[in-house]
């Protein structure tokens, strides 16, 4: 991986299996989300499926219905190995570590590792106890993703969110302390009455912590949420368009490359997880809520979902998987695309086949109209949007809908 966000040579795992027009599948890398639906409090802006937690967490309940959970998915497996797990939320924090070490030895004794797997928590600065997190480390969690969102008073206060500038700095600190030296730090711009000052002084203090990874992307208020029924005074577009030119500047300035929409790394430190996702590789999902995709060795792809509401995960009854498609041959182009093209250097034009076991001539309408409206470039061997293609990504991939 280079430090201009280049993803890199797209791995290979697993056998080849023939399919229709002579094209060849190849099962793509394994990873798993576990899904840990608890919170401290529901931020206004969240329509993540997150939950306020009581006096006391159900730890030992959710722990041993995710190994069951895990049980039911085994065969979406298909020999490979894990090559990124990710544990997100809610607050995953808010487990001891007791507790999530009993879900990785599960999922090392059951599906196995690769050896240089990434594993990733999700922590937000108001949970953090540096002792935990040196258990934490101890169990081979090596990638931490800290939810700071701003670094002010009145934004924090604005998001609902529990911790203050000074803990979030010091969430860095003691990440490092307890043996992270790969650490996300996740930052959000296009916030209620936000300056370009507001948002670049937050950058500042970000890049200052020294993450390896920072994920900064705009606030938009989703359905379901209290914003969506109480709206803030968000900024002008013309303020927005200016916070987003002038970060992206600071951040290459202090080598941060833009690989994906939202996503700026050191050289190097790409996340994996998300890297799987974006290049349409499979994933367990595991949790209440949680989604996954997986490859059959016949090439069929399918989706998957399980129940969402964490009683009902943990009823016998009512768990885990509470829904499956297929998809079908008309929604793979959308479907892969989707996906591949948040990323700023896109994949090679050969992953197609690789991932999906359909032909490139698929494609090859919603390409050549694309190129036409210059949204995607004229490179026969690689699939990468243009940056006007990466502005009005909604638009290119419409021209690729069934």
């Amino acid at each position: 991986m280079s430090g201009t966000g280049t993803p890199g040579p797209i791995p290979q795992i697993g056998g080849l299996a023939a399919v229709s027009s002579g094209s060849v599948f190849q099962l793509p890398p394994l990873a798993a989300y576990v899904h840990i639906p608890w919170c401290v409090r529901k931020c206004p802006y969240c329509d993540f499926n997150s939950h306020a937690a009581g006096p006391s967490l159900p730890e030992d309940a959710y722990v041993t219905a995710l190994l069951a959970d895990l049980e039911c998915d085994l065969d979406q497996a298909q020999g490979r190995k894990l090559s990124s797990i990710f544990f997100g939320g809610g607050t995953p924090s808010l487990f001891s570590a007791g507790a999530l070490g009993r879900i990785l030895h599960g999922l090392e004794q059951r599906i196995g590792f690769t050896d240089d797997i990434e594993i990733t928590l999700e922590a937000n600065p108001g949970t953090f106890e540096q002792e935990k997190f040196r258990d934490y480390r101890s169990l081979g969690i090596n990638r931490l993703s800290i939810g700071v969102q701003s670094f002010q008073p009145a934004k924090l206060a604005a998001l609902g969110r529990i911790h203050d500038g000074d803990e979030a700095v010091r969430a860095a600190d003691m990440a490092r302390a307890a043996g992270f030296d790969n650490f996300n730090l996740d930052l959000m711009h296009g916030l209620p009455d936000q300056s370009l000052d507001d948002a670049l002084s937050d950058l500042r203090i970000a890049i200052a912590q020294q993450p390896t990874h920072l994920s900064w992307y705009q606030l938009t208020v989703e359905p379901n949420t209290e914003f969506w029924s109480k709206p803030p005074e968000l900024p002008e577009d013309e303020t927005l368009w200016d916070i987003q030119e002038a970060g992206q500047v600071l951040l290459a300035e202090h080598g941060y490359g833009q690989y994906e929409t939202s996503a700026y790394a050191q050289p190097g430190r790409q996340a994996r997880h998300n890297l799987n996702y974006w290049t349409f590789g499979d994933f367990l999902g595991l949790g209440a809520g949680a989604h996954g995709k997986s490859s059959g060795p016949d090439g069929k792809i399918r989706r998957h979902w399980k129940t969402r509401l964490p009683k009902d995960y943990l009823d016998p009854t009512k768990r885990f998987r509470s829904g499956e498609k297929q998809l079908t041959e008309d929604e793979l182009p959308f479907e892969f695309l989707m996906n591949v093209l948040r990323l700023n250097d896109g994949v090679p034009a050969v992953l197609f086949t690789q991932r999906t076991g359909l032909a490139p001539a698929l494609l090859a309408d919603g390409r050549r109209e694309a190129e036409a409206r210059g949204l995607l470039e004229r490179d026969p061997l690689r699939l990468v949007a243009t940056a006007k293609g990466q502005l009005f990504l909604n638009d290119l991939l419409q021209l690729f809908l069934p």
